[in-house]
């Protein structure tokens, strides 16, 4: 999708098909409530991130039928005139809640509150789903590698194992779960996620020989680049490289073999040509459990690709987006009453719902509180829920730097088994204060 098309088709056609069937009964403008959570983190995992907020608000404002669209909706026969009529006019005028991008979450957290007539909040599910899903998927996944860093900087290099649009969503979320930069060109434009890379394999390939692809890379980038030592021989490259560029080198970077034991052997190298401070980078089919089995080796900075944009096993988050409260007249201020599921497996909690998290006097916290109403400030009480969007305008935007500070700063409040990277229960418990 190019910037600023229409994000209206980017949904399932039974959204569609709803809202001509509750346009017929006349339960189409009736107040809603849709909620957008969890039931159960992905497998071995202590906590999840969530993001995609600021991609999602920025879809939201370009979520319009226009002749295109609407064309094609009757042309296929997707919808009747009615309906036609109705999305010609349509524009999302209701209110949105969220938790802050960046932010933890745990089973049963309400991570997006939408409030609209059924139809305008209807619509919407599909699109929020799959930009979250998404994008919390990878920014879980890349939190868990940040840890498993212990501060070592990360570089996201997993265009080229997904899907175009995929890869820039990922380097945004990978860069506020703790990456500090992208291979990802449109990520930096788009979205100021810093960029980084050098050369390929293919770059020493090309040259008559590696002391010539080192000069190269040298003459046009200057000493402080970083070259790749494992097309030959790594012995003979590293001394190539201090030899060319001199002590300041910038890095090396391995990309196979044991990376622990190949590092180790490339930095007793590198110190004994008086190189000291030159980094030492690996790469090669990087995961948080292999970031962490590298935490005792000389290794100054991961490049990590296609476990990241995969969600590294969990390649959604498996949110879902449900109807929690409706009204049973069309009012703007008509009362709402709560609707759940109790379907075998997928049961919800019926209720308009806001959370915080209870955090004890030393900083850390200690559980997830979801609430049935909107509870009194207090010390010890943590508001998790920002208006995102209000009365139809969006009022949520942040600097990417803002998510990226909230992460830190989630992550760091959780308890210690939280960073854990071995399986277990998710570090929270989710509590449920009074009936819902």
């Amino acid at each position: 999708m190019t910037e600023h098309a229409s994000s209206a088709l980017l949904t399932d056609r039974y959204e569609l098909t709803m809202l001509q069937g509750a346009l017929r009964s006349g339960a189409a403008h009736r107040r809603a409530v849709f909620e957008m959570f969890a039931r159960r983190l992905p497998e071995a995992r202590r906590y999840g991130v969530v993001a995609g907020t600021g991609r999602f608000l920025e879809a939201l404002r370009d979520f319009r039928f226009g002749t295109a669209e609407l064309d094609y909706l009757s042309d296929a026969g997707v919808v009747d005139g009615p309906t036609l009529d109705w999305l010609a006019d349509y524009r999302f005028t209701g209110d949105v809640w969220g938790y802050g991008e960046g932010e933890c979450y745990f089973p049963g957290s309400p991570i997006l509150v939408v409030e609209g007539t059924f139809a305008e909040a209807v619509l919407l599910e599909t699109l929020a789903l799959s930009v979250f899903n998404h994008d919390t998927a990878i920014a879980s996944a890349a939190s868990r590698m940040a840890v498993a860093a212990q501060g070592r900087p990360m570089i996201e290099m997993g265009s080229r194992r997904t899907h175009e649009g995929a890869a820039t969503a990922s380097a945004r979320a990978a860069y506020i779960a703790g990456f500090a930069s992208t291979s990802n060109l449109e990520a930096g434009r788009r979205w100021g996620v810093p960029t980084a890379g050098t050369s390929a394999h293919a770059f020493t390939l090309l040259h008559d020989s590696e002391r010539h692809a080192f000069g190269a890379q040298i003459d046009a980038l200057g000493p402080g680049t970083t070259l790749l030592v494992d097309t030959y021989d790594v012995e003979r490259a590293v001394g190539t490289a201090v030899e060319l560029a001199g002590t300041g080198l910038g890095g090396v970077r391995v990309d196979s073999g044991d990376l622990a034991a190949e590092a180790a052997r490339v930095r007793r190298q590198l110190d004994g040509l008086g190189a000291a401070g030159t980094r030492i980078v690996v790469t090669g089919d990087l995961d948080e459990y292999a970031i962490q089995a590298l935490a005792i080796a000389p290794v100054d900075g991961y490049g990590v690709g296609t476990a990241l944009v995969t969600g590294s096993g969990a390649p959604t988050a498996s949110l879902v987006y449900k109807l929690v409260a409706r009204s049973r007249e069309a009012a703007p201020d008509a009362p709402l009453e709560p609707v759940a599921k109790r379907s075998v497996g997928k049961p919800s909690k019926g209720g308009r719902k806001w959370a915080s998290r209870a955090v004890g006097e030393d900083g850390t916290a200690t559980a997830e509180l979801v609430h049935g109403h909107e509870p009194e400030p207090r010390p010890g009480l943590r508001p998790l829920l920002r208006r995102l969007v209000e009365r139809g305008e969006v009022v949520g935007d942040e600097p990417l730097e803002a998510a990226r500070k909230r992460h830190t700063r989630s992550v760091a409040e959780l308890p210690a088994p939280a960073r854990r990277m071995s399986r277990g229960e998710p570090a929270l418990p989710t509590e449920f204060p009074g009936r819902l």
